[in-house]
């Protein structure tokens, strides 16, 4: 038996795969004893600790464990073969009260060990203890691979269901080893079964509602984790609504002189809520009275004052009317004799003249009108009609629909009888035309004709550019360009789509166009093919959204292109409407710029002081409207603003205060950091900025220098420090930051005024580029220069193809356009 164990040691140190007491059934998990005949079978091993299965995390290597006693050898064995001796990290002991020797014997295993075998077999090891009475065989332990992949087989869906319908929110998770466990958060809150009786979880993981109540319209998610990541699936709107009902019928009234009664109900048990359907049916039901009651309610003297009161209403209601209809007649005089001169326009002008009526409205430039110039109204849609024939409309006599009205729209048709030039000289003691009065910051107005202009919402980075005989000669068009707020306007996102510039609008939609018009706008992206795939999305007559250009995909014949640059976009289109640019993140590198503000009371009178951190998108509409809000609220800036990279990693971001100084001040946030969900940044579509509070005390009123740090950022992700240091009193230093650009001007500029380059300039660029030159001094070169050759292999110069503008330049051979350069439209683009 010695020589029989000498020969294993032996064996086992040269390497070998040998085994003195080879057992059938080696494979089985359980633990196995395999007694020397005539042993004492009290002697033989037993395991203390036996291996046990693990997973392997990325690559970081797992230990597997043995101990037993007595023992006099244990070794591994993963696979069917032993692994050597040198592999094993082996502990000697001895067992008290008995004195039997005991041994604890660890490998690691390697992710690559584990591989090599991936998809034959399942990895597996087991250990072999000795004794002089044996050997014993530990059960088996599985090493496996962990991962959790990034896709759910199936996400819950949005729904909307009436008031005590069940709901069920189906999730599948992503494929896992070890198998994902599920969880479901309600408005980011935790979901917990046990808490509420109305709520539970499948084994299939579905989330189920036995009765809805108006407090489950949430968003709901489904979350899977194990040892390796943890996934968040897209929310699922769910909306709990109320059908109305209706209030009993009151009794019936008294019966009038004309000889019928009636009763009422209201649509108010239950009223409807969150889009339940309206009660059905009348809530007035009127009935003929019969003959004697006619009789005897005609004769009460009560019923005689009754109607001889409504007819008094009746009458005030009609003189009421009369002195409306004349304010408004009035009114409607006074703007026709200061705007609606529609000859100021046109190309046939009478000579100037400056009105001098209404010290008012001094400021506007006045004609004498033109006889020839007539306005007429139209009533119907603000929405093209597409035709047949292909994907471009024409409107059959080229009408603007002017969009002062509800309904009625002005048309305004003139008769060219000089030509541009002749225009020009007579505009060119103004310097722009003023567009109507309208009191509205994120709106501006103006009246264009066949010169162009451009429109322009101050201090928001948003303009349109209309080139020269963009508009047919002889239209005039009231144009407007409106920024929307995120809230009031619904643009669905899906999957890791996230919005990066403002949302906006520009019309009347259906007007005809010869030419592309360019709207400028900001954007928060940081844009990299590899990294973004972006779509410049449009909002349909019927209310949809819908991918009309995919950047990078352009060809000629598409009806839009968008100039993009590091923070701004030049969209061209023909099309008025209200678009948005859109961008989907291809990797986790995708990132959007999150500019970071933080802002405090300009006086404190109490004990308490809070600092306001405002985290917004990086374009200036954002900007402007925090400005705005914290006007309002009497704030001012402490600190230079910031930007941080926010990146589609799911990770939330974190904004934490440290060092505030002990013995003046105190913070009151409860806990280490404060935390905005990555949804509400990446996703969230109600609004555009979100902000957290720091509130600090202070324990005197004498005290007014504050000092401290505010840390802000992504997990696993960019951050950035705000090392604040002021006096809460009379520190102004930072509020020249927050001054108006300069573009803060006149929102509407027209003629040759609203272009950065000069007409004259503009054709003796035209006339040195359009020869080709050996030198390069051409078109093509300007581009490149410019960074704007994004369709140079296209072909270079080409002709207006299905109503676009190429790359270079408008081919006007054969045509009664002027060439007009591309490239000098991206350049007046970008404001003057």
């Amino acid at each position: 038996m010695t020589g029989c164990l000498g020969l294993l040691c032996l064996c086992s140190f040269l390497g070998l795969s040998f085994l003195p007491f080879a057992i059938p059934g080696a494979q089985q998990s359980a633990t196995v004893a395999n007694p020397v005949p005539g042993a004492n079978p009290d002697l033989l091993p037993h395991f203390l600790v036996e291996p046990e299965d693990v997973y392997i995390v990325k690559n970081k290597p797992v230990t597997l464990t043995c101990k037993a006693s007595p023992a006099t050898q244990i070794y591994f064995k993963c696979n069917g073969e032993w692994v050597h001796q040198g592999d094993h990290i082996t502990e000697h002991s001895t067992e008290k009260g008995r004195g039997l020797p005991m041994m604890e014997v660890r490998i690691n295993i390697s992710r690559q060990q584990v591989e090599k075998v991936f998809g034959l077999e399942e990895y597996w090891c087991q250990c072999v203890a000795w004794s002089s009475s044996g050997t014993t065989k530990s059960q088996k332990a599985y090493v496996r691979i962990a991962y959790l992949r990034k896709n759910f087989e199936q996400e819950p869906l949005a729904k909307e269901v009436s008031l005590e319908q069940g709901i069920v929110l189906p999730c599948r998770p992503p494929e896992g080893i070890p198998p994902a466990e599920v969880e479901w958060l309600r408005n980011e809150d935790l979901v917990d079964p046990s808490l509420d009786p109305n709520v539970y979880v499948t084994r299939e993981h579905s989330l189920v509602v036995r009765q809805a109540r108006l407090a489950d319209t949430a968003n709901y998610t489904c979350v899977a984790k194990n040892i390796v990541a943890r996934r968040r699936s897209s929310s699922a709107a769910v909306t709990v609504y109320v059908d109305g009902g209706w209030t009993e019928w009151s009794k019936w009234s008294a019966c009038a002189l004309d000889c019928t009664r009636w009763r009422s109900r209201e649509c108010s048990e239950p009223p409807p809520r969150n889009g339940g359907e309206e009660c059905e049916g009348a809530d007035l039901d009127t009935r003929n009275c019969t003959s004697d009651l006619c009789i005897h309610n005609a004769s009460g003297p009560e019923d005689v004052a009754l109607y001889v009161g409504l007819i008094a209403v009746a009458v005030c209601l009609v003189l009421l009317l009369l002195v409306l209809v004349l304010v408004y007649c009035r009114k409607k005089e006074g703007l026709d004799s200061d705007v609606a001169d529609s000859s100021i326009l046109t190309s046939g002008f009478q000579p100037v003249g400056i009105k001098p009526a209404k010290a008012d409205n001094s400021h506007l430039l006045t004609i004498q009108p033109d006889l020839s110039t007539t306005t007429t109204t139209y009533q119907g849609t603000l929405c093209p009609r597409q035709e047949s024939s292909g994907p471009k409309f024409q409107l059959t006599n080229g009408h603007l629909l002017s969009p002062l009205g509800s309904g009625r729209h002005t048309l305004h048709h003139s008769s060219p009888a000089s030509e541009a030039e002749d225009f020009v000289a007579r505009l060119s003691t103004q310097n722009y035309f003023r567009s109507l009065p309208r009191g509205a910051s994120n709106m501006a107005y103006g009246t264009f004709n066949f010169l162009g202009g451009r429109l322009m919402i101050p201090n928001t980075g948003i303009s349109l550019l209309i080139p020269p005989d963009a508009i047919p000669r002889g239209k005039i068009y009231e144009i407007y360009l409106t920024l929307h707020k995120q809230e009031d306007v619904r643009l669905p996102l899906a999957g890791c789509q996230t919005l990066l510039s403002p949302i906006i609008s520009c019309g009347p939609p259906g007007v005809l166009l010869t030419r592309p018009v360019i709207l400028s706008m900001d954007h928060c992206g940081e844009p990299s093919p590899e990294n973004w795939s972006l779509r410049l999305k449009k909002q349909s007559c019927e209310g949809t959204w819908e991918d009309v250009l995919h950047l990078g995909e352009e060809s000629p014949a598409h009806l839009y292109y968008c100039q993009l640059e590091a923070r701004a976009c030049h969209v061209f289109t023909e099309q008025l409407g209200r678009f948005a640019l859109v961008g989907e993140a291809l990797s986790s590198a995708a990132a959007k710029r999150l500019k970071l503000l933080l802002f405090a009371p300009t006086a404190c009178t109490s004990l308490e002081y809070t600092i306001r951190v405002y985290c917004l998108h990086d374009t200036h509409d954002a900007l402007k409207e925090v400005i705005q809000l914290e006007k309002q609220m009497g704030g001012q800036l402490i600190e230079e603003p910031r930007v941080l990279h926010f990146k589609d990693s799911y990770h939330n971001l974190r904004l934490s205060i440290h060092d505030v100084p002990s013995s003046l001040w105190k913070s009151k946030l409860l806990v280490s950091y404060q935390e905005i969900p990555f949804y509400h940044i990446w996703n969230g579509g109600a609004q555009q900025f979100l902000h957290c509070t720091f509130t600090l005390e202070r324990f005197s009123p004498s005290t007014t220098d504050l000092a401290c740090k505010i840390w802000i950022w992504q997990v696993e992700g960019d951050g950035q420090s705000f090392s604040v240091n002021f006096n809460i009193n009379k520190d102004t230093r930072f509020a020249e930051l927050l001054a108006p650009d300069s573009e803060g001007g006149v929102p509407a500029l027209v003629g040759p005024s609203a272009f950065k380059i000069p007409f004259l300039i503009r054709q003796k660029i035209i006339s040195s580029l359009d020869p080709p030159c050996g030198r390069g001094a051409d078109w093509r070169t300007l581009a490149q220069k410019l960074h704007l050759d994004r369709w140079a292999e296209l072909g270079g110069q080409q002709v207006l193809v299905e109503g676009f503008m190429d790359l270079f330049r408008l081919e006007s051979t054969g045509s009664a356009w002027d060439p007009f350069p591309f490239l000098l439209l991206t350049l007046d683009s970008k404001g003057p």
